[in-house]
């Protein structure tokens, strides 16, 4: 799954409309029109052969800073906007760690969930997974218990999210 596919599974789960979501890259501190946003939601034709490099006007790759600028700013839309302490810097730092790490991570502070809300929604798509296991994936990277979440667990926690929020 690339950062497009995410963003599209992650706007259907939870029905964002694309006025919120150019809300929310702005919130994130990317200025995207409406337009440039529906490009953004579509998907790459790089498996059927299609070369990326190439100039396409129907699609807009979103990259690793993109797409965690994008979360931190679903954060902020759901959470609202918290003032920085003393000493924080005004805008969070991209971390550049693992994509499917990063969407757990941000999306559970976004929607403030409990470990036991995820294990929940994973089981909803059918994917049992125990505490522990989903501790190591919110692990730092660095950490000797951290541990790479893999496609199979974030396309499920999309799926289960789908079935909590739109069924």
């Amino acid at each position: 799954m690339n950062n497009n596919d995410i963003l599209i599974r992650l706007r259907y789960a939870l029905d964002i409309k694309n006025t919120e979501m150019v809300e929310i890259f702005k919130l994130g501190g990317i200025d995207l029109s409406k337009e440039e946003v529906l490009k953004v939601l579509t998907k790459s034709t790089e498996e059927d052969g299609f070369d990326l490099d190439e100039e396409n006007d129907d699609h807009i790759p979103c990259d690793d800073e993109m797409f965690e600028s994008f979360l931190n700013g679903f954060i902020t839309f759901k959470r609202g906007w918290q003032e920085p302490k003393p000493g924080q810097p005004e805008k969070p730092a991209l971390t550049y760690e693992h994509v499917n790490n990063l969407l757990l991570k941000k999306v559970k502070i976004a929607l403030s969930l409990t470990s036991e809300d995820m294990i929940e929604i994973l089981e909803s798509a059918d994917v049992h997974i125990t505490k522990g296991e989903l501790g190591a994936i919110f692990r730092r990277e660095g950490h000797k218990n951290y541990r790479v979440c893999g496609d199979r667990y974030a396309r499920n926690f999309l799926k289960g999210l789908a079935i909590k929020y739109r069924g």
